[in-house]
């Protein structure tokens, strides 16, 4: 598996609604952070059903990597720089995550459509 792309719940929350512009993710290799398949659990866990939210988790869960202590700093400082764009822990870890291992990070969200090393997509 040669990984290239790392989504962020944006992007999750797009496949799950059907989104044909970001349907296509999901026949790519791929990886998400262990925290954005938590962050998206309780997305679909408040908006949908907990049977969704299983559902969805069994099957991100391969494509799931753990992040280390270091990637958690980093994320951490890349969102206090960034403090006055809203960008959450979660998509900071993400994007960090991202830049470190060399893949393109997927989001729509704005705060991202200007930054290196990303691939913005709209709804």
């Amino acid at each position: 598996m040669v990984v290239e792309k790392c989504l962020d719940t944006y992007v999750l929350i797009e496949i799950y609604l059907g989104n044909e512009k970001f349907l296509s993710y999901l026949n790519t290799d791929f990886v998400i952070t262990d925290l954005t398949l938590a962050e998206f659990f309780g997305v679909l866990l408040r908006d949908y059903s907990e049977e969704e939210a299983n559902l969805w988790f069994d099957k991100l869960e391969k494509n799931s990597v753990s992040v280390n202590k270091e990637i958690l700093k980093e994320a951490i400082k890349f969102r206090q720089k960034h403090k006055k764009t809203g960008i959450s822990f979660f998509d900071a870890v993400g994007y960090v995550f991202a830049l470190k291992k060399g893949y393109k990070f997927v989001t729509g969200d704005k705060e991202f459509e200007k930054l290196d090393n990303v691939d913005f997509k709209k709804k």
